[in-house]
Formats: C-alpha cells, sequence, structure tokens
C-alpha cells in the first residue's frame, strides 16, 4: 500500500482587467494543483503486453487517473513542442501573432503541471510509463490546413490544438461515470473545466466566434420563437466519449509500445 500527499500552493491573486490573451495563465496550474491524498494498492499492471504493444492504464479509480495521466502527457508533450520549435516554426512567428504565441505559452504550462499533478500524485506502484508521441502528421510550420487540402494533408498547430482540447474534454466527461471516489471525481471536474475554457479559446482562434459548436455540444434549440421556456431539441451539454472512442484518436499520436489499452475501464 503506498500514499502520497500533496499540498496546495498559495493562491496568487488575478489583476483586475486582465486581458484575454493573458487571462489563462491564471486558471491552469494553481488550479489542478489542488490538495489531494491518493492512497491505492499495487494491483495495476502497466507493463507493455509483447501481444498487443499497449500499455494497460488499469481498471477503477487508479486506471481513470492513469488514463488522464496518459491524455495529459499528450497534450503536454505537443506544446511543449510547439513552443520549443527554432526557427522555422509556425509559433517562432511565421505565422502566429503574439496573442497567440502567449496563448500556445500558458496552455504548454497548463498542460504541463496538469501531467506533473497526476506523475507526482499517483503512486509509483500504480502510475503508467512515460508515454513516446508520434506527431509525425501534424505540420509545425503552420497554423491552420488550408480549406479543401486533400486528404492526407498534415494537421496544422491550432487543428491539432484544438484536435486535442476537444478530446480531452470529451474524455474527461465520459471517464466521469467510471469514478467511485468523489475526491477523484471533483479533480476531474476541476481539470476539465481548464481543459473545455482552453477548447474554447482554440476554436475561437480558429474561427472568431466559433468556441461552441454542434461537434461538442449538444446544442438546445428552441421548438419555436413563441414556445415556453425550455421547450426544444438538444440539451445543451457537452458531448462526452467513453475511453474506447478516445483511444482510437489518442493512439494515432503515439508511438508503438506506447499505445493505450483501455480495456479495464468498460
Amino acid at each position: 500500500m503506498t500514499k502520497q500527499t500533496l499540498s496546495a500552493p498559495t493562491a496568487e491573486p488575478t489583476p483586475a482587467g486582465l486581458p484575454r490573451r493573458d487571462f489563462l495563465r491564471y486558471t491552469g496550474a494553481g488550479l489542478a494543483l489542488t490538495g489531494l491524498l491518493l492512497t491505492g494498492c499495487n494491483d495495476d499492471d502497466d507493463e507493455v503486453d509483447p501481444n498487443t504493444g499497449t500499455v494497460n492504464v488499469g481498471s477503477s479509480d487508479l486506471g481513470v487517473l492513469n488514463y488522464a495521466y496518459a491524455l495529459e502527457q499528450l497534450e503536454a508533450a505537443f506544446y511543449a513542442q510547439v513552443v520549443a520549435g527554432g526557427t522555422g516554426t509556425y509559433f517562432a512567428g511565421l505565422g502566429a501573432n503574439s496573442a497567440e504565441r502567449q496563448i500556445l505559452s500558458d496552455l504548454a504550462l497548463h498542460e504541463k503541471a496538469h501531467r506533473d499533478f497526476f506523475r507526482n500524485t499517483i503512486p509509483a506502484g500504480n502510475i503508467i510509463k512515460e508515454l513516446t508521441p508520434d506527431f509525425s502528421t501534424i505540420d509545425f510550420n503552420v497554423g491552420k490546413r488550408a480549406t479543401g487540402a486533400p486528404a492526407g494533408t498534415k494537421m496544422g498547430v491550432l487543428d491539432a490544438a484544438m484536435a486535442f482540447e476537444d478530446l480531452g474534454v470529451a474524455a474527461y466527461n465520459g471517464a466521469g461515470r467510471y469514478l467511485t471516489n468523489p475526491v477523484y471525481l471533483a479533480l476531474a471536474g476541476k481539470i476539465v473545466s481548464v481543459e473545455a475554457r482552453h477548447a474554447a479559446l482554440i476554436r475561437d482562434l480558429m474561427s472568431y466566434n466559433t468556441f461552441v459548436a454542434s461537434d461538442v455540444v449538444d446544442l438546445f434549440t428552441p421548438t419555436s420563437a413563441t414556445s415556453a421556456p425550455g421547450l426544444g431539441t438538444g440539451t445543451g451539454l457537452e458531448k462526452s466519449k467513453k475511453p474506447s472512442v478516445v483511444v482510437a484518436t489518442a493512439n494515432q499520436f503515439l508511438q508503438e509500445g506506447s499505445k493505450l489499452n483501455v480495456s479495464g475501464l468498460g
């Protein structure tokens, strides 16, 4: 049995009148690092299955935490490569404006904080290994894939960011049903709220005022302009995805030996 405690950092006040492009730097790192006590027994196997070449995240609550850790690893690695790229990359100034560079830098810090939180908190006997990403389908020199680009054209930085952020939100919402410990559920709720802010902002960078759309939200449509309040179609809720659906996408960005097996999560 292992036990590890992580204490919350001292809160930092948010300046009044904070510009939108600077907003996210005050929402991610501190929020994720809330106090949490994790206790678990070494009953999950994180070895790579020689038959499938996949990493089994395990089952029950710790399986969900490993699943979240795997997705945060992927996001953190992506943003780290975006901001660390040398001359000739989109981030270096050949396409991104100063606001976009600030936003991508902030998101890189947030995702690193989320990844490190899970890495430092899940008991050593239960945590999966560090994964190796495969970003060969992403072109880090462009922001967005051209409209009407032929099939097989690489994703741009913003295309990939939107894909990762939307996937993360759907993953957290879809995995909540497998958590039994209310402490873990509260933690997931705090992190997914930050991921949703990321997703909305990236979508707005892709195309102004498109922060929410029918592919990610079951949009509510009133029956008519004169109908009673609340009558209409759609729930207005975020669309969630089960782990098996999420990893079908996530595994496309992971190398062999790092692809995920979430069969223990149902």
